[in-house]
């Protein structure tokens, strides 16, 4: 083994004309780009080692230095392109000395330091380091190549040892490691604390709270919209460090949020795991899966204050997460005219049913007919079923209306009175903002104009923003004021003691109607037979009841009609007794008798149903020539 310090012009036995004739390659890296930034020395080190292969008599156009991996690891090739490359003209036998300033910056990982070796081994290629220069087709200095190489990966161990157990150590007494959630700042005692600012801490209470009202992620975002709330934001690092930054709130930000087991005083670390099976190779943060509160490496309830429960934390992620149901999972309901749009399930064979739309609603169970080419199993129009779901919805609501009436008008005040608090405190700080302007602006020599216009530029800017502020509040309380007033108060008393009148309001929409009976009803199963017109339903509650109803729907044919062969006969009879077809039409209509189309009876409806049956109730023609014979 030959050591670097030797003399200029003195070339080491090893090297050869062969060697002399290839490539010399000073491979430059650094594991971090922080690393990269900070420590611009250590790549200047390692790239001065193309000075020992001008000493060993390479000329300067034969050396080159490989930089393009700086600030990636060396646990793993993939996304380091300068060592692939390295790889592959050594494979063709370009190159005949590799320089490292040790042989873990060439690769830590035991795998691909052992490939290095025997592709330097099988080419010809030396290897050298700030320590000596090594001939890997020698036993011995393969033998210290192989031993270095694996001291590198267990030098790594170590380190990633030692920080792990001290970042765990911490972790076990409570204290946050990293940047706080908003809403929180890390205290003296290391711990979570709530954020000082009152907006902040308001604004993280009111999202909190109307993801719960609002039902959905997407309807909260549309609400944040909607009232112009804007997200919190501290600056981590730079000049403003440490400021609050007011942003508009992005949707995965939000639900980061709402999956965050801190808000309920819980602290946990190792929420996120690295699973081998969906990294990515070059992309550092991938492969990351997310662990549950309990099966992290710390849990620690009630360790910094809750902004909510433990309880609506689960219910919030169950929310988030789509959990599994009994049975088809309900589709989304869509901007239609259908109630029960994405609930109605077949129950022949347990697929939820398609909606149609021809000249009525209708029910179609379409997915074997469309996998299998099968028939329709079952088709019905949709206006019976709808209306026996609306009359059971409104049964089950009324007896609780006068308490759904105060419970309305107290969460609307509620929610009136947050809002109304984000506008008081964005005010404030614009208040604050403007004064601080004006400090500025006063503070500053007259005589100096150059300072004097820019801050009064600015003073006058702060004033602008809580100008308008004080106009948007106004108009706010105007529409949103924060207390209901009687008359208010007493047409939501008034609208809950006659929900059925709420209900076939024509300001009532149908996503209103639609978020009512999700609220109360998981499914809808129906079954209907090919030859009757009674169609049996069961409704399952979301408490778990399930109750089951009969509902007649609309057929095409007079076959299709259960009570056909008592109709026939009354007819008859009446027919017989010297009736016109008016009276008869007039008198079924009275009795609540409907055609198979669900139509009232007329005159030319009861001489079809004459002619087209016959008194026991089969057919006695087609319809052409039934239209014949009348």
């Amino acid at each position: 083994m030959t050591t670097p310090e030797s003399p200029l012009g003195h070339r080491p036995p090893k090297i050869n004309l062969q060697h002399l004739e290839r490539l010399a390659i000073v491979y430059v890296r650094q594991s971090h780009p922080q690393q990269v930034q900070r420590h611009r020395e250590s790549a200047e080190v390692q790239a001065n080692l193309q000075q020992l292969a001008l000493a060993w008599g390479w000329p300067p156009q034969r050396i080159r230095i490989l930089q393009g991996d700086q600030g990636c690891s060396g646990t793993t090739t993939a996304g380091r392109e300068d060592f692939a490359w390295l790889l592959s003209e050594i494979a063709l036998g370009h190159v005949g000395l590799v320089l490292g300033f040790q042989i873990n910056r060439l690769a830590r990982e035991d795998e691909a330091c052992c490939r290095l070796i025997k592709a330097c081994a099988a080419f010809d290629t030396l290897l050298a380091d700030q320590d000596g220069l090594y001939h890997p087709l020698d036993f011995n200095d393969r033998l210290v190549l192989s031993i270095k190489g694996l001291m590198g990966g267990f030098e790594l161990h170590q380190i990633q040892q030692r920080m792990q157990a001290a970042r765990l150590n911490r972790a076990r007494r409570g204290e946050w490691l990293g940047s706080p959630p908003p809403g929180y700042i890390v205290g003296p005692d290391h711990k979570l604390q709530f954020d000082p600012d009152e907006q902040i801490q308001s604004f993280t209470r009111l999202l909190l709270d109307q993801f719960v009202h609002q039902g959905s992620l997407c309807s909260l975002m549309r609400y944040l919209y909607r009232h112009h709330l804007q997200w919190p934001y501290r600056v981590l690092a730079g000049p403003q460090r440490g400021q609050v930054q007011w942003r508009q709130p992005q949707r995965e930000t939000v639900r980061r949020l709402l999956r965050h087991p801190a808000y309920t005083g819980v602290y946990t670390w190792g929420r996120w795991a690295i699973d081998p099976r969906r990294a990515v190779p070059g992309h550092r943060s991938s492969g990351r899966v997310e662990r549950a509160p309990q099966d992290c490496a710390v849990f620690l309830p009630d360790n910094h204050p809750a902004y909510i429960t433990w309880e609506q934390y689960q219910s919030n992620v169950r929310r988030l997460g789509q959990p599994a149901t009994r049975g088809p999972v309900p589709g989304p309901a869509r901007a239609t005219v259908a109630l029960l749009a994405g609930l109605v399930v077949c129950g022949h064979c347990g697929c939820r049913m398609q909606t149609r739309y021809t000249r009525h609603l209708r029910y179609d169970c379409q997915q074997h007919a469309l996998a299998y080419g099968m028939p329709p199993y079952q088709s019905l129009v949709g206006e019976p079923l709808e209306q026996l779901v609306a009359a059971q919805i409104l049964q089950v609501v009324t007896p609780a209306g006068l308490a759904l009436s105060l419970q309305a008008a107290q969460d609307c005040e509620r929610e009136r009175t947050a809002l109304d608090r984000q506008w008081r405190l964005r005010l404030e700080r614009a208040r604050l903002d403007a004064e601080r302007a004006f400090r500025q602006y006063n503070a500053v020599e007259p005589e100096n104009r150059l300072v004097a216009r820019t801050l009064e530029r600015q003073w006058e800017e702060a004033l602008q923003v809580q100008r308008t502020l004080e106009e948007d509040y106004h108009r706010f309380q105007q529409t949103q004021p924060t207390r209901l007033s009687a008359a208010e108060r007493a047409q939501i008393e008034a609208l809950a003691q006659d929900l059925p009148t709420v209900w076939h309001a024509p300001q009532t929409s149908i996503a209103d109607k639609r978020e009512v009976v999700r609220l109360l009803l998981q499914r809808v199963v129906v079954w209907t037979a090919a030859s009757s017109q009674k169609v049996r339903v069961q409704l399952h509650w979301s408490g778990g009841t399930m109750t089951e109803h009969e509902v007649l729907r609309t057929v095409a044919r007079w076959q299709q009609v259960d009570s056909l062969n008592a109709l026939l006969a009354q007819v008859h009879h009446w027919q017989v007794a010297g009736w016109t077809s008016q009276r008869i039409a007039d008198e079924l209509n009275a009795l609540g008798h409907r055609t198979p189309h669900g139509l009232v009876f007329t005159a030319d409806s009861v001489r079809q149903l004459l002619s087209r049956t016959s008194k026991n109730g089969h057919s006695t023609d087609k319809k052409g020539k039934s239209r014949k014979k009348r």
